[in-house]
């Protein structure tokens, strides 16, 4: 089943909503572009608060409310690593962290998101090139060195957003390195639809929000824009560093588990776990 084919999701949906949200949407992409691309090539600090205002206020006009459970770590650049089931996670993780995204260098090519990843000033890596592997590390490590903060989709797909597929552990290599004296923070962030107009979303209709496998892009979108507000919940867990584990792979490890578990907490209704001082 897929989103647009889902009986219930046409029921949901309002074709007259979804032309409203997508003509606000257009404008204020429209409107946002010129400033970011002026504040990108001057090299002004506002390239970075740019997107994060923009993923906001599209969060708005997508009728998407974010929950943001835990804290985030802000000491210096930091490595955020995350689940990752819908280009929907970009515009949520982007109104809530200030950092670019890594993504894979198709991403680069796509008609108006490749654009608008450009001017977000997205890392693209090759992720099946094994033989770039270091090339890669050190252009991470280039911008984590500049103060750049990163996201990065270890998963190197996006899934069902049910559950949390293995971290591949190549780009966990940039964590070995230190930011002045100090070991690289990574922190490991949970992302995961709930709910949709107030009501469990569950496995049926999670696929309004996951877009996976074989999905077509322009049906699902507009079916993102007819729908009525969705409810996604981002929690931050404990950073950590890699001084703490044996190697990268013990590393990727750990936040996949941490991950994992805060997904199937967020999908199954479940409280995150009280944190005593």
């Amino acid at each position: 089943m897929t989103a647009v084919d889902a009986t219930g999701a046409r029921a949901l949906g309002s074709p007259v909503r979804g032309g409203l949200r997508l003509a606000v949407y257009l404008l204020w992409t429209l409107l946002l572009v010129p400033v970011q691309a002026l504040a990108v090539a001057v090299r002004s600090p506002l390239r970075f608060r740019i997107p994060r205002f923009y993923h906001r206020v599209c969060a708005a006009i997508l009728g998407i409310g974010v929950v943001v459970r835990g804290e985030r770590a802000t000491d210096g650049p930091v490595l955020f690593v995350s689940n990752h089931s819908s280009y929907l996670d970009i515009t949520v993780l982007g109104s809530v962290i200030p950092g670019s995204f890594v993504a894979k260098s198709e991403v680069a090519g796509w008609p108006f998101f490749g654009a608008l990843a450009k001017l977000q000033q997205t890392v693209f890596v090759e992720r099946k090139a094994r033989s770039g592997v270091e090339k890669q590390r050190d252009e991470l490590g280039a911008r984590l060195d500049a103060g750049d903060s990163l996201i990065l989709f270890p998963e190197g797909t996006s899934s069902d957003g049910n559950r949390t597929l293995p971290f591949k552990t190549a780009l966990f290599a940039v964590a070995a390195r230190r930011i002045g004296e100090r070991p690289l923070t990574v922190q490991p962030v949970s992302i995961a639809p709930t709910r949709l107009d107030g009501i469990p979303m569950g496995i049926a209709f999670r696929p309004c929000y996951a877009w996976y496998g074989d999905m077509d892009l322009a049906p699902h979108l507009w079916t993102v824009f007819t729908l009525g507000r969705m409810t996604v919940e981002v929690e931050f867990h404990p950073p950590v560093t890699i001084d703490g584990f044996s190697s990268r792979k013990a590393l990727a490890d750990h936040c996949q588990r941490a991950v994992a578990r805060g997904v199937e907490r967020a999908v199954s209704g479940k409280p995150p776990p009280t944190v005593v001082p």
